[in-house]
C-alpha cells in the first residue's frame, strides 16, 4: 500500500490570494476595511499577498502594489459577472496556497470555488454581512462553498448558518486593534463621554443625544468622533436639545488622537442599529472605558460586553442616561489587558492557523 505524504508549509511561506471585487480605496465600508487590514497584516508578517479586484488606480497597468500588497485589476468596470468570468484564469496564474474570498458579491465566491478545484487550492470565505441585494440562491451556493467561513461575530455566524452554511465550517475571527498603541498612547482629557462611529443612517446617534438631554443638569463633556451624512442633522438636534455647548463634534480623528481621547474618557456609548462588529467599542473597552450599549437586533456590540464587568446593555435612551449617571460612581480604570487577545498579531495568527488547517484537510480529502 502506497504512503501518502502531506507537505507542510511554514505559514511565513504562504501565497495568499484575496478575492474582492471592491476594495477600500474605491468603496470604504466594513467589509473592505476588514480585508485591507488582514491583507496588509499578512504581508507585514512575510506572506506573499495578492488581491484580485476591479481596477481602482489610474493608468493602463493591470497590477498595482500598495503597502506590500499586490492588486490585480481584472475588470475596468465594476461588473460582478465579468469579474467572475476572468477570476479562475487569474487565480490559476497566481497559483496561491490559499484563496480568501469576501462573501459579496456571491458570484465571486462561486468563481473562486471553481478555480480552487481546478488548481487544487482550498478556499475560505470571509463574511461581513449577508447583503440583501445579492440573489438568495447565489448566496446559498456561496454559503456551501469553501472549507472555512469566517465571521466577525456570533451575529453574522448565525446569519451564515441561516443561509445554508454548515455550523462546523463557520469560525468566528473577530476584528482586531493595535494593543501596543492602547498601552503606549498618551492620555488626553478631551471628554468624559465618547461616541464614535460613521454618522450614517445606521448610527442611531439620535438615541445617544436624547440620553444626554436627560442629563443636561449634570456636569459632563462629550466628544462625538466620526463624520458622515447625518452629522449636520446630529449637530442641529444637539442645538435643539440645548446641549450643544457641551458636545464637540470632532469629525474624523487620527488613530493616535482617538486612542488618547478614549484613555482620558470615562464612558463610551454604542447605539448603532446595524453593526457586524463594533470596533470603536472594542477600542474603548480596551482603553478602560465603561461601555454602555443600546441593544439592537442587527448589532453585535453587546457580544463584547460578555465577561466584562465595566459594561452594561440597555434598551432605550432612558437606560443610556441612567447608566451614564451610574458610571460616575465607578472608579476610573487603566487599560483592560483582557482585550489583548484582539491585538492584530493575535488575530492574524488565528488566520494563519486556519489557513494551515484548510490546506491540511484539502490535502487529505480533496
Amino acid at each position: 500500500m502506497s504512503k501518502v505524504f502531506v507537505v507542510w508549509q511554514k505559514p511565513s511561506d504562504m501565497r495568499v490570494a484575496f478575492v474582492s471585487l471592491y476594495v477600500d480605496d474605491q468603496r470604504t465600508e466594513g467589509a473592505t476595511r476588514r480585508i485591507r487590514r488582514i491583507a496588509e497584516g499578512l504581508a507585514a508578517r512575510g506572506h506573499d499577498v495578492t488581491v484580485c479586484c476591479s481596477r481602482w488606480w489610474q493608468g493602463s497597468v493591470s497590477t498595482f502594489t500598495q503597502n506590500d500588497v499586490a492588486y490585480i485589476g481584472l475588470t475596468e468596470a465594476k461588473t460582478p459577472r465579468a469579474f467572475a468570468l476572468k477570476l479562475p484564469f487569474v487565480l490559476r496564474r497566481i497559483a496561491p496556497d490559499i484563496i480568501h474570498a469576501t462573501n459579496s458579491p456571491p458570484s465571486q465566491v462561486i468563481a473562486a470555488a471553481t478555480a480552487g478545484i481546478m488548481i487544487r487550492t482550498p478556499l475560505v470565505v470571509d463574511w461581513w454581512q449577508v447583503d440583501e441585494t445579492d440573489h438568495p440562491w447565489v448566496v446559498r451556493r456561496a454559503a456551501r462553498a469553501g472549507s472555512r467561513h469566517f465571521t466577525p461575530s456570533q451575529l453574522i455566524k448565525t446569519d451564515v448558518r441561516s443561509v445554508g452554511g454548515d455550523t462546523d465550517s463557520i469560525i468566528r475571527l473577530p476584528e482586531s486593534i493595535d494593543f501596543e498603541l492602547v498601552r503606549d498612547a498618551d492620555i488626553h482629557d478631551r471628554a468624559d463621554i465618547v461616541y464614535a462611529r460613521r454618522l450614517d443612517d445606521e448610527s442611531n446617534i439620535d438615541s445617544f443625544l436624547l440620553a444626554l438631554a436627560e442629563l443636561r443638569n449634570k456636569q459632563w463633556r462629550t466628544a462625538v468622533i466620526g463624520d458622515g451624512p447625518q452629522r449636520s442633522d446630529a449637530e442641529a438636534m444637539a442645538r435643539d436639545l440645548r446641549i450643544d455647548d457641551r458636545i464637540t463634534f470632532y469629525g474624523s480623528m487620527e488613530l493616535e488622537q482617538f486612542v488618547s481621547t478614549l484613555k482620558g474618557a470615562h464612558v463610551f456609548a454604542q447605539t448603532a442599529s446595524v453593526e457586524p462588529f463594533a470596533r470603536e467599542l472594542l477600542w474603548a473597552l480596551a482603553c478602560g472605558c465603561v461601555g454602555v450599549v443600546e441593544y439592537q437586533a442587527r448589532s453585535s456590540a453587546h457580544e463584547l460586553l460578555e465577561d466584562y464587568e465595566r459594561g452594561t446593555r440597555v434598551t432605550d435612551p432612558e437606560g443610556i442616561a441612567a447608566e451614564i449617571e451610574s458610571a460616575a460612581e465607578i472608579n476610573s480604570s487603566v487599560i483592560a489587558e483582557s482585550f489583548s487577545k484582539y491585538d492584530h498579531r493575535a488575530v492574524l495568527k488565528q488566520y494563519e492557523d486556519q489557513y494551515v488547517a484548510a490546506q491540511s484537510e484539502f490535502g487529505w480529502f480533496s
